[in-house]
C-alpha cells in the first residue's frame, strides 16, 4: 500500500514538473518568448485563451467543493431531501449567458488576428516605379532541407534565411515533394507547405538576432515528413535594413576563386562530383537537386543540425545517410565515380566548402 502511494507521488511530481519545465525554452527557438508583431499577437490570443480557461476551471471547481462540503450526507443527516426545484429562469439565463459571452471573448479577438495575419495583399504592393516595396521570399521544402529565394532581388539560398528586421517580410511557400511545414518558433505560427498549391503568409522580426546566444533564430518542419523529419531546421538571420543590402549585394557577386593551395584542390574535386547538384553562387535560380553553398562557410550547422567544423563535415561528405536518413544525396563513393574519397580529397573538399563565405 506504501509503496503504491509512493508511485503515485513521485508520478504527481513528474507531471508538475513537465508542466512547469514545458514553459522553459531558449530565446532563439521558444514560442514563449515572442520576438516579432506575429508571435506576440499570437502569445496574446495564448494567454487570453489560459485566462478564459483557468477562470471557468477555478469557478466549477469552488461550486464542486461547495457542494460537497455544504450538502455532504453526514451534515444534512440521512433523511434529508434536498428542495425539489421544477426550474429556474435565472439559473438557464445565467449559465447560457456565461458561455455565450466567453466564447465572445474568445472569439471576436481571434477571428480578427486570423483574418490580419492572412491578409498579403500588401505582398504585391509596388511603388512609382514599378518596384516592388515589400520584401518577399519564396521558400521550397525539400527532403529534408530548405531553399530561399528572393525573386527581386534575384538570389538563392539554403538552409539560410536572411531577413531585414522591422518590416514584413512576405513568404510563398511550395514543397518540392511532401507536405512539410514552415516554422520559426520564436517569429510566428507555422503554416502547412503543400506540393500542389502556395501557401503565403508574412512575419515581422522585431530585434536582430546577434544579440542570441547563437547568433540566430531558428526554424523547423512543423510537419512528419520522413525519417529525418527531427533533423529539418534552418538559420534565421535578422539584420537591419542596411545591413540586409549590404548581404544582398554581396550575394549578387560572382564568388571569388579559392586562393589557398588546399581550398583550389577542394574547388578542383568539387567541380568534377559535385557542382552538378549545388550552386556555389547565390546569384542565380532555384531547382537544384541540392542546396546552394553560396553561404555554406557562414553558416553554424552543416546538413541543418551538426556542429559545423571541417570533421563533421567530412563525415557526412562521406556517409550523409547515416546522419540524416532518407535525405537525397549520395554516398562520398558514388559521388566520386565509385571510389572513396582519399583522406586528402576530404580535407581539400572541407576547406574549399568552408572558403565559400559572402560576410565579412
Amino acid at each position: 500500500m506504501m509503496k503504491g502511494l509512493t508511485n503515485w507521488r513521485l508520478f504527481a511530481l513528474m507531471t508538475a514538473l513537465l508542466v512547469v519545465l514545458s514553459g522553459c525554452g531558449r530565446e532563439e527557438i521558444s514560442t514563449l518568448i515572442p520576438a516579432g508583431k506575429v508571435a506576440q499577437d499570437q502569445f496574446n490570443l495564448l494567454q487570453l485563451s489560459t485566462a478564459v480557461m483557468t477562470f471557468v476551471i477555478i469557478v466549477v471547481t469552488i461550486i464542486f467543493i461547495l457542494a460537497i462540503v455544504k450538502f455532504r450526507r453526514s451534515k444534512l443527516g440521512d433523511d434529508m431531501i434536498p428542495e425539489q426545484v421544477e426550474g429556474s429562469a435565472k439559473l438557464e439565463f445565467i449559465w447560457t449567458a456565461v458561455p455565450i459571452v466567453l466564447l465572445l471573448i474568445l472569439a471576436v479577438p481571434t477571428v480578427y488576428s486570423t483574418f490580419d495575419l492572412a491578409d498579403v495583399t500588401a505582398m504585391d504592393s509596388v511603388d512609382e516605379e514599378g518596384n516592388k516595396t515589400n520584401l518577399t521570399v519564396n521558400v521550397t521544402a525539400k527532403l529534408y532541407w530548405w531553399e530561399f529565394e528572393y525573386p527581386e532581388q534575384g538570389i538563392v539560398t539554403a538552409q539560410e534565411l536572411v531577413v531585414p528586421t522591422d518590416e514584413r517580410v512576405y513568404f510563398n511557400l511550395i514543397s518540392a515533394d511532401i507536405k512539410h511545414s514552415f516554422w520559426i518558433p520564436s517569429i510566428g505560427g507555422k503554416l502547412d507547405v503543400n506540393p500542389e498549391n502556395v501557401n503565403k503568409f508574412y512575419l515581422e522580426f522585431d530585434n536582430e538576432s546577434e544579440t542570441l546566444d547563437d547568433g540566430v533564430y531558428y526554424g523547423k518542419c512543423a510537419e512528419l515528413c520522413g525519417p529525418s523529419h527531427a533533423l529539418m531546421d534552418f538559420k534565421v538571420k535578422s539584420v537591419d535594413r542596411e545591413e540586409f543590402d549590404q548581404w544582398v549585394a554581396a550575394m549578387q557577386e560572382e564568388p571569388e576563386p579559392a586562393s589557398e593551395t588546399l581550398a583550389t584542390e577542394g574547388e578542383e574535386i568539387f567541380a568534377n562530383s559535385c557542382i552538378s547538384c549545388h550552386a556555389v553562387s547565390g546569384a542565380g535560380s532555384t531547382g537544384m537537386t541540392g542546396p546552394n553553398l553560396a553561404t555554406f562557410g557562414d553558416r553554424n550547422r552543416i546538413a541543418g543540425f551538426l556542429e559545423h567544423n571541417e570533421e563533421n563535415l567530412k563525415k557526412w561528405i562521406v556517409d550523409p545517410q547515416d546522419y540524416k536518413p532518407g535525405n537525397l544525396m549520395p554516398d562520398g563513393k558514388t559521388n566520386n565515380g565509385g571510389e572513396p574519397f582519399s583522406e586528402q580529397e576530404l580535407d581539400a573538399l572541407a576547406a574549399y566548402l568552408m572558403s565559400l563565405s559572402v560576410e565579412e
